[in-house]
């Protein structure tokens, strides 16, 4: 999740979906009981007053609940008390979901004051201290979508989280954290030997170090047990000889250090999220 949020891709991402949209966005870990879109560059005048009372804030946590709980395998809209859209599509590392890119504080449609007359008396009924005509100016400057544009926001995130998904492994490997001249010597060991039967000790002994404190420093510097790094740099190169077409998958499996294809399919489908036959059926798409 902190390698995904730091790295430029999504970046770069954010700042491109913020000046176009117009609308917040976040990448927000699991179970993370707070307002994703306080304090956002794009935060609704509206949502940024509700903020502040203990009522509305806790209304608006609880949606926020709703809306984990609902998207956890699919992108899923809900509409506020005051019925502004908050939206969450999820974000997979492999087979585990690991965050949600959610964006919202929109209507679907033009206020009215009818409308706004309603949310008034809720908000006075609920006992909250509010200048009421600031409260009405904020309301009046909600974005405002018709509906298509918004799936189109919606498809642009669910679109933009398959790309994180899919980058996520080479994120993990290439994670630009400072790092000892024996971590970088014991990477390109690893790179130069992947295809072979490697063992921690081996590793261990090209930059003359103790099994036990390398695998130490090593799981320190990267985030990964040396076995799931060696995994995964086997995937990723899979994943570059798999886009010659003509190269069978078996062949790929072994040429990169896999000593079965059972374990070769288990691997992939953990680290990728999905079968190596579909992963290059998608290429093809493509």
């Amino acid at each position: 999740m902190k390698q995904l949020r730091e790295s430029q891709i999504y970046r770069d991402y954010e700042a491109a979906f913020r000046e176009t949209t117009g609308l917040p966005i976040v990448l927000r870990p699991l179970e993370a009981f707070d307002l994703p879109h306080h304090g956002d560059p794009n935060e609704s005048p509206f949502c940024s007053l509700m903020a502040t009372t203990n009522h509305t804030c806790s209304a608006c946590l609880q949606l926020q609940k709703r809306v984990e709980e609902e998207s956890r395998m699919e992108p899923k809209t809900l509409k506020c008390f005051a019925g502004l859209c908050d939206s969450a599509v999820p974000v997979r590392v492999g087979e585990n979901l690991v965050a949600f890119l959610q964006t919202g504080q929109v209507l679907l449609h033009k206020p009215s004051s009818r409308e706004f007359g309603k949310l008034a008396r809720d908000v006075i009924n609920w006992g909250v201290q509010a200048d009421l005509k600031q409260l009405e100016e904020a309301y009046f400057q909600s974005r405002v979508l018709d509906k298509k544009q918004y799936e189109a926001v919606l498809r642009l995130l669910t679109i933009f989280a398959q790309h994180l998904s899919s980058l996520s492994n080479q994120l993990m490997l290439a994670a630009k954290q400072a790092e000892s001249p024996m971590i970088t010597r014991a990477k390109a060991f690893i790179a130069e030997h992947q295809h072979e039967e490697i063992s921690l000790r081996q590793v261990a002994a090209s930059v003359n170090t103790s099994a036990f404190y390398f695998c130490k420093m090593f799981k320190q510097a990267t985030g990964l047990t040396f076995t799931d790094y060696l995994a995964r740099v086997r995937i990723e190169k899979v994943k570059n000889l798999l886009l010659n077409p003509h190269k069978r998958i078996s062949e790929a499996a072994y040429e990169t250090g896999f000593q079965s294809l059972s374990q070769f399919n288990r691997v992939f489908r953990k680290i990728v999220g999905e079968s190596p036959t579909t992963w290059r059926a998608k290429l093809k798409q493509g």
